[in-house]
């Protein structure tokens, strides 16, 4: 008789020699008409809080919807002078829903001015702070104008966070980053939970009872922390550290340890001593902690890294996990792969973006303090991948535009419909178009040929591969005859019998009782050749 098509007997979810889909992103117009806009944050509502650098709070309600009269309105209180001065920084207290609590990072005074972290109150008016209500906590005397820090942030421990930098000028001349008998160059850790005058040193902070030092400094070695957060699901800080004139940097130091990480600077910039600048002791400083990721001035256009934020929201599954930031002048948003290889989701030739924020339900938002915008990040391709099914004959794709099919991570020519009849064995892979630059795959599937059928034989499909509880047997052949089928262990024994009638399309077979392993499943009937397929039974 002539020879047909193989036999496929095995399936089985893999990733081998698999395409991955590449994750990018498209920004969103969320709220345009702002003035040099610097930060964007939730009160665990729906509203987004968005910090202008002159001393303003606006509120955006919804996409495209500003509201008119600002939540606050201390632009008499805040130097914004100089480029790097202004109104930096908000938080609102965990507690904010019961107390009303928020905190603000702003300079005040003339000149270099004062770093000032202070406390408000909302009104009676849910959508107006009360500027009469504001308690100054910590202040710290700005050497220069400039490497201010900014940011607030609640941690995963109820303590507000702030960074500030280094004081200014260039290559830390007041030698501020390895000195921890100044707030400058470090990141601050309190307690204000108590809502008084004052505010409560952590007991775990690491240099609690050590001379010479604040009690109050949780980390050093910092430039110019412009911009970190905390991921909402572990507890992990990035930070994006501003570089000198050579290396941006991103830094990375796991939930829960408080053991006061030093992250290198004045003594390195990225991840080589700095240029210029004296390494006296440096040696007795270090070890220092290595920035996860490191971004060249000179090649790659980098000058202000943007620290943003590890996706957590629910609308977006191929964004899940991955940590998202940008830089001022770059403008490419860059996230992280495996061992922090360099991801980038998006290339652009944007100058001016200033932060990175979050909403409530975890949705990131990117500031652009240039030209006065919020866009909210989306993923460029939200569509679900595609899924690929065997009935033991062919494979087959889900819904799409297009398709293209792949072996061991190679196009198949001609491959290009919805459905595949494998003639080999090897990694099975679908590529979906859903138009535009919407190319995914699927997860591979390992199809295993077992022999070669005459042709016009009887060849059920079986299903599911790899079993279970119990497997099915399909014909699609209404004239198929009544067969005796056996399931054979890999010592050849028979360990089920049973009888398929001719009038019954599916025989299902009960397998939970059965060791994990393979088994043969063999039909015989006197009036048609005999077949056998191949099952993997797992538990």
């Amino acid at each position: 008789m002539k020879k047909g098509l193989l036999a496929l007997t095995l399936a089985l979810p893999l990733m081998v020699s698999a395409q991955v889909n590449p994750v990018r992103i498209a920004l969103q117009n969320w709220a345009t008409g702002l003035t040099k806009p610097l930060w964007v944050a939730h009160a665990d509502d729906e509203r987004l809080f968005v910090v202008q650098r002159q001393g303003t709070i606006k509120i955006i309600a919804d996409s495209m919807q500003v509201l008119p009269t600002p939540f606050l309105d201390i632009t008499s209180q805040v130097n914004s002078t100089q480029g790097e001065q202004g109104l930096l920084g908000l938080a609102f207290d965990p507690g904010y829903a019961d107390n009303g609590y928020f905190y603000v990072n702003y300079i005040n005074g003339s000149g270099n001015g004062t770093s000032r972290i202070s406390r408000f109150s909302v009104s009676v008016d849910p959508n107006v702070a009360d500027p009469a209500s504001e308690v100054i906590l910590y202040t710290v005397q700005q050497p220069y104008g400039n490497h201010n820090g900014g940011c607030l942030q609640f941690g995963p421990d109820g303590y507000l966070y702030f960074g500030f930098g280094d004081g200014g000028s260039g290559n830390d001349p007041d030698g501020n980053g390895q000195n921890l008998s100044t707030a400058l160059g470090s990141m601050i850790r309190i307690d204000v939970s108590q809502h008084n005058s004052t505010y409560a040193i952590p007991p775990d902070n690491p240099f609690v009872g050590t001379q010479d030092t604040l009690p109050e400094i949780w980390a050093s070695g910092l430039r110019n922390p412009w911009r970190y957060s905390f991921d909402r699901l572990t507890g992990d800080l990035w930070i994006g550290d501003v570089g000198q004139n050579a290396w941006e940097e991103v830094d990375f130091w796991p939930a829960g340890d408080n053991s006061g990480p030093n992250f290198g600077w004045r003594c390195r910039e990225g991840l080589v001593p700095t240029p210029g600048v004296s390494q006296t002791g440096c040696a007795a400083s270090a070890p220092f902690v290595d920035p996860v990721a490191v971004f060249d001035h000179g090649t790659q256009d980098w000058c202000s890294v943007i620290g943003g934020y590890v996706y957590r929201g629910s609308r977006y599954p191929h964004l899940q996990g991955k940590y998202i930031f940008t830089d001022y002048c770059s403008g490419d948003f860059i996230s992280f792969g495996e061992n922090y290889a360099l991801d980038t989701l998006l290339m652009t030739t944007n100058f001016g973006n200033a932060a990175i924020g979050e909403d409530l339900a975890g949705e990131l938002y990117v500031v652009d303090h240039d030209n006065g915008t919020v866009k909210k990040i989306v993923d460029a391709c939200p569509m679900a991948d595609p899924e690929v099914t065997f009935d033991g004959e062919t494979l087959t794709s889900t819904t799409a535009n297009g398709w293209q099919w792949l072996l061991d991570g190679v196009a198949i020519p001609g491959a290009t419909e919805q459905s595949y009849t494998p003639v080999e064995s090897g990694s099975y892979q679908v590529r979906a178009n859903f138009g535009g630059p919407c190319l995914l795959y699927s997860d591979t599937i390992e199809v295993v040929v077992t022999g070669i059928r005459e042709a016009g034989q009887f060849h059920p499909a079986i299903y599911p591969q790899p079993a279970s509880s119990s497997i099915d047997l399909r014909s699609g052949d209404r004239t198929k005859p009544t067969f005796t089928v056996e399931v054979v262990d890999v010592a050849g024994h028979t360990v089920r019998t049973m009888i398929w009638k001719s009038a019954d399309a599916v025989l299902t077979i009960s397998v939970a009782d059965l060791a994990e392993g393979t088994y043969v499943v063999k039909g015989s009937s006197g009036t048609a050749q005999p077949w056998a397929r191949t099952v993997l039974v797992v538990h």
